[in-house]
């Protein structure tokens, strides 16, 4: 008897921090940060990144999740990365720490003796949808990432998220692309209530191309759209850079892959 009620307790015990673990894990904040190096400074930069920077915000309390560079012509010498946080207090608390760290100025200013190394940060912070898998942090094959942003006609968000909810994701893995994760703005921010980000993996642009080829053909998705739209009394997304898609590879010190 004895054994058995010490073997629910510990049941329980992992039921309840599992669930906490999860609930955790919803709350989590996310922060997509673009960088627009200065000319021949990419290499330079993502030597910092692997060397000091990343370190140095596992040190202060930030996740790395993934660091990427885009696919073929980078032309921009851009870099886009992702970082997770308990929450946006925590984030601002970490980013503080992070840059009035001695190790992080020595290394900054070792880095731009010959000049600085961004022109231009772009930054916005995310939270998953309820609809959203957990985003699994994990190296596999060589794959590509395609980071996708739609904007929605006025009041259409919502919309769109019912469609991709009981739709979209599912026929996405029915056409054999991954669904890694789906944000939000958070609420905080003026384009909260108008924008969809979301990152699938593919094997390369070229499945990629083929995927989205049999999806739109998908007598399943043509009807979904189709009904969408109608009740909305037309399209969800703008007309106009209402899609924004683009293809981007890992660099070899990100820990998604």
């Amino acid at each position: 008897m004895k054994l058995l009620f010490v073997a629910i307790a510990f049941t329980l015990f992992v039921t309840l921090t599992s669930a906490a673990d999860d609930k955790k894990a919803e709350g989590r904040v996310y922060e997509m940060r673009v960088y627009y190096a200065n000319p021949g400074k990419l290499d330079a930069l993502n030597a910092r990144f692997k060397n000091h920077t990343t370190q140095l915000f596992e040190k202060h309390g930030m996740t790395n999740v993934g660091y990427f560079v885009p696919v073929g012509d980078n032309k921009d010498e851009k870099l886009v990365y992702f970082l997770s946080y308990p929450s946006k207090e925590a984030a601002s608390k970490s980013w503080k720490n992070f840059l009035a760290d001695p190790d992080w100025k020595k290394a900054a200013a070792d880095s731009e003796k010959d000049g600085k190394l961004v022109k231009k940060i772009e930054s916005k912070f995310l939270t998953a949808t309820e609809y959203s898998p957990a985003l699994k942090i994990e190296a596999k094959d060589d794959r590509v990432f395609d980071i996708r942003t739609y904007t929605t006609t006025k009041g259409n968000l919502p919309g769109l998220d019912d469609r991709f909810k009981d739709h979209t994701i599912k026929l996405f893995e029915k056409h054999g692309m991954t669904n890694l994760v789906y944000w939000h703005l958070i609420p905080s921010d003026k384009d909260a209530d108008k924008m969809l980000i979301y990152l699938l993996a593919h094997k390369s642009p070229e499945a990629a191309k083929a995927s989205f080829d049999a999806f739109r053909q998908d007598p399943d998705w043509v009807a979904a759209r189709k009904a969408s739209e109608e009740k909305a009394g037309g399209s969800l997304t703008e007309p106009k850079g209402g899609v924004v898609s683009e293809f981007l590879k890992p660099t070899d010190y990100s820990p998604l892959k």
